[in-house]
């Protein structure tokens, strides 16, 4: 199996500004995690390329770029929680790059699977607004990238503890694209609610899952099992991508959830099951707990590998009986095979 993991240095000059949470130790988190773990000689390391404008704006409108670019060399700030540093904009650029490099690469059949160590993240980041600490929403830059290349169904699988505000708003009404987003709610940015299932053609392929605080792996697992694999199966894309945020982490100081490495390592099979023979594109996005995100990239990149997946033996939250009835019955008029 190919893996390749996309990364740059430039990722580590991305300043959120001082004190922030997205910071560069993150990304070096994640090569840490992939060395200890034995991890780092059985995958092909490839450096990124910008992203075009013309695959920027095939998700974002022309004045949100030309914003974002206005502060290369300067720095600026967005809103009170997302800023850019003098090196952001071309931070940013190869983030978006990397993901849509990735699929390119897939596509073309030189990788089979592969990761994106990028910054800043992006699922957050609208077609015309930057927040929540995203600039260029990298996994739908990525998204759009395949369908300019001819895919005609992609799917965007989104475990982040933050629903994927951005992501659902780019796709809102495509059919050729499913988004399946797992989240804390209520919580930032205040989006994902059930009944967010798109609209027109479109109608059916955004599917949230909402989830109270406090789950851990079982309860990520079941929903995931249950509910994500099999419409994933259904909608049979001819590529995943993960936008792979990992503040669900039990040791997040942000997340409030109770997900392991093995939680992560679940969500991972789950996601290449749902590709079985497509390749899959996984996109670092957010992840608060320098060992969370370790622990969460290991899982991720060792499935990517094909290496066995660890058994989930904790007990789930009384709750989830509950949330996947009510996942079902939305789901279900939809996706009928949930219904059985």
């Amino acid at each position: 199996m190919r893996v390749g993991v996309f990364d740059d240095p430039v990722f580590r000059e991305h300043d959120a500004g001082a004190g922030h949470p997205e910071r560069p130790e993150r990304v070096d988190a994640v090569r840490r995690g992939l060395k200890e773990a034995g991890l780092e000689g059985e995958v092909e390391w490839r450096e990124p390329r910008p992203a075009t404008r013309d695959e920027l704006e095939a998700v974002h409108a022309p004045a949100h770029v030309d914003r974002v670019a206005a502060t290369e060399g300067q720095g600026g700030f967005f809103d009170a929680d997302t800023s850019a540093g003098p090196r952001s904009y071309a931070a940013a650029l190869r983030a978006a790059g990397a993901v849509a490099g990735a699929v390119d690469a897939v596509v073309d059949g030189t990788l089979d699977r592969a990761y994106c160590i990028v910054r800043p993240p992006g699922h957050h980041a609208t077609p015309d607004r930057a927040m929540g600490f995203c600039l260029f929403n990298n996994v739908a830059v990525g998204a759009a990238r395949a369908l300019a290349r001819g895919l005609e169904r992609v799917a965007i699988l989104d475990f982040d503890v933050h629903h994927g505000n951005g992501t659902q708003d780019a796709f809102w009404s495509d059919p050729r694209v499913l988004f399946v987003s797992s989240h804390r709610f209520p919580f930032y940015p205040g989006t994902g609610g059930l009944d967010e299932v798109g609209e027109g053609k479109g109608r059916g392929f955004t599917v949230n899952l909402p989830m109270p605080a406090g789950l851990g792996d079982a309860d990520y697992a079941r929903a995931w099992r249950e509910i994500a694999a099999p419409i994933g199966k259904a909608f049979d894309p001819q590529l995943v991508l993960v936008s792979a945020g990992f503040d669900a982490h039990e040791n997040d100081p942000l997340g409030g959830m109770a997900v392991t490495g093995t939680g992560y390592a679940a969500l991972a099979d789950v996601c290449v099951s749902v590709a079985g023979e497509s390749p899959v594109v996984a996109v670092f996005e957010g992840g608060y707990s320098l060992d969370g995100i370790a622990q969460g990239s290991v899982a991720v990149v060792a499935r990517l590998l094909d290496h066995p997946t660890p058994e989930v033996t904790s007990a789930p939250d009384p709750r989830t009986d509950s949330l996947i009835a009510a996942y079902r019955e939305t789901q279900s008029p939809f996706w009928p095979s949930l219904g059985q």
